[in-house]
């Protein structure tokens, strides 16, 4: 009898083990991971290689430092809060807009429509700073991040955040891409694990193709109530020259390279990932093995970022 690990080892699902064995392990050396978990190490590593992202404010790194916060982003009424060491979207705060009430007391208003006191952002700021929300549980850094305007493609098909995509990039080649558009669920923010939805791509022309949320097969966005397959997503071949390029600048083989489209300057990164996870198979309805197993066999040691992604298109 076939089991089921069997079936998804023939129809070229990469499992948990096999990333970690086979594709991490001896294509991520353990010395540039900082480089990607850290994201204040990522930002100054992007200013070296000229790599657009959002621009920084500033950084909390200590408690008596909460309180220049809102010095910090007195000229930006909508900003972004984020632990420099945490994963999977956790203690993220998008802030869309602020005011100052009669008694001088600053009103924050998050992604969701929520409203938020100052002492309650502090308090938010604190818990990162106490490690509450980073990778090893240490203590942690706070980044003060500037807020983007969502490109005009996505206004009608995600709800209120900033959509990304998510490129896995193998020795330098993308091998599989994946939007992530914010839900109502995921407080209208773009990460799977609290709701967002997952749309697979077709790598060679960004046409949008199957969705996916909280696991389940949908064909419609259930908040814009939109259908999303078939559309395109804008500047997609500079989405992918981009995603290669971070290969170069981290170091790392096997990544994943997290791309934003802001309205006026186009695609920025907004992070890399040394331990990216395997849901983009489910929503691209393809498994990863037989892309990866691709690369090693056409990859080219001699090619830039723009080589790579043409050659790696000319194969679909």
């Amino acid at each position: 009898m076939i089991s089921i690990f069997q079936k998804f080892e023939s129809a070229g699902i990469l499992g948990i083990n096999r990333r970690i064995g086979e594709f991490i392990l001896p294509n991520n050396p353990r010395e540039f991971y900082p480089l990607v978990d850290d994201k204040w190490k990522t930002a100054e590593l992007t200013r070296q290689f000229h790599v657009p992202m959002p621009k920084h404010y500033g950084v909390i790194d200590t408690f008596g430092g909460i309180q220049k916060t809102k010095d910090l982003v007195k000229d930006h009424p909508g900003f972004v809060v984020k632990p420099a060491n945490g994963g999977m979207g956790n203690g993220i705060l998008v802030i869309t807009s602020s005011e100052t009430s009669e008694r001088g007391k600053i009103i924050y208003q998050k992604s969701d429509g929520k409203f938020l006191q100052e002492k309650e952002l502090n308090h938010h700021i604190s818990g990162i700073l106490s490690g509450l929300y980073s990778l090893d549980g240490n203590s942690d850094t706070c980044i003060l991040q500037e807020r983007l305007e969502c490109h005009p493609f996505f206004q009608e098909i995600s709800f209120r955040g900033i959509p990304d995509i998510r490129v896995i990039v193998y020795l330098g080649y993308p091998v599989m891409a994946m939007l992530r558009l914010p839900t109502k669920e995921s407080g209208g923010r773009a990460n799977l694990h609290q709701g967002a939805l997952g749309v697979g791509v077709n790598l060679v022309n960004g046409t949008l193709t199957h969705s996916v949320c909280n696991d389940k097969l949908i064909e419609i966005h259930p908040d814009t109530k939109q259908t999303l397959s078939g559309r395109v997503i804008p500047h997609w071949i500079s989405i992918l020259e981009m995603s290669s390029r971070c290969y170069d600048l981290s170091g790392l083989g096997y990544l994943g390279v997290d791309i934003v489209l802001d309205e006026t300057r186009g695609p920025l990164l907004l992070e890399m990932n040394a331990r990216p996870g395997l849901g983009i198979q489910i929503a691209n309805r393809e498994g990863l093995v037989g892309r990866l197993k691709l690369v090693e066999r056409i990859r080219n040691s001699a090619d830039g970022p723009k080589d790579r992604v043409h050659r790696i298109l000319d194969e679909f």
